[in-house]
């Protein structure tokens, strides 16, 4: 699936036309990859935001530029620091027969029995590099921790295998973890560090 975005053709020179687009609600863009020259492009920030915000950041955008259609994914966005607008996008023009590699969110599902137990979650991985043609990229993978016990953990070998895209992230690398909590492993630290006086009767 794609959706359509409108562009236009921009100058490079000068430089303050960038700023001019920005205030008219305009981002510059630049277009470059499967059978197109690097151009650069000018797209509506709102137009884009909504696209982005309702087909996530893998889909694929389709522009028209020079009366040829071009599919492209979005590859980067600088966004302002203070403003979070965008101030500069780039576009990777992308051949629909081809895999391609992104990344794709975790996504963490349920509430795991070892927190319902009083154990703590610890997540140490938030993405993972996937390989699908364009048009099966996801955009998010979902990992159910449901039945995830105090003492469970899992790697990506351990996420369900899809027919549409490959997980190329290395497979030992961990996503999450469930364990005690810190005040009890703390206070069974202490417990067992403190010393026995000699001829004391055990209370």
């Amino acid at each position: 699936m794609s959706v359509s975005l409108e562009v236009k053709e921009r100058a490079v020179r000068p430089r303050s036309l960038r700023n001019q687009l920005r205030h008219t609600g305009q981002v510059p863009a630049v277009v470059y990859g499967y059978e197109i020259e690097s151009t650069p492009i000018s797209v509506d920030q709102k137009e884009l935001t909504k696209i982005l915000r309702d087909n996530g950041a893998n889909a694929v955008i389709t522009m028209t530029i020079g009366g040829k259609k071009i599919n492209t994914l979005l590859f980067k966005a600088q966004l302002d620091t203070f403003t979070s607008q965008m101030k500069h996008v780039e576009f990777l023009a992308v051949n629909m027969k081809e895999t391609t590699e992104v990344e794709a969110e975790i996504v963490l599902v349920g509430e795991s029995e070892g927190v319902k137990a009083g154990g703590e979650l610890t997540q140490n991985l938030y993405n993972v590099l996937v390989s699908a043609t364009p048009d099966k990229l996801p955009e998010r993978v979902e990992v159910d921790i449901t039945k995830l016990a105090i003492g469970d953990a899992i790697t990506v070998a351990d996420l369900p295998k899809d027919k549409d895209y490959d997980i190329i992230t290395d497979g030992e690398e961990q996503i999450l973890a469930i364990t005690e909590a810190k005040a009890a492993t703390e206070e069974s630290s202490e417990e067992a560090a403190e010393p026995t006086v000699i001829g004391e009767k055990p209370e």
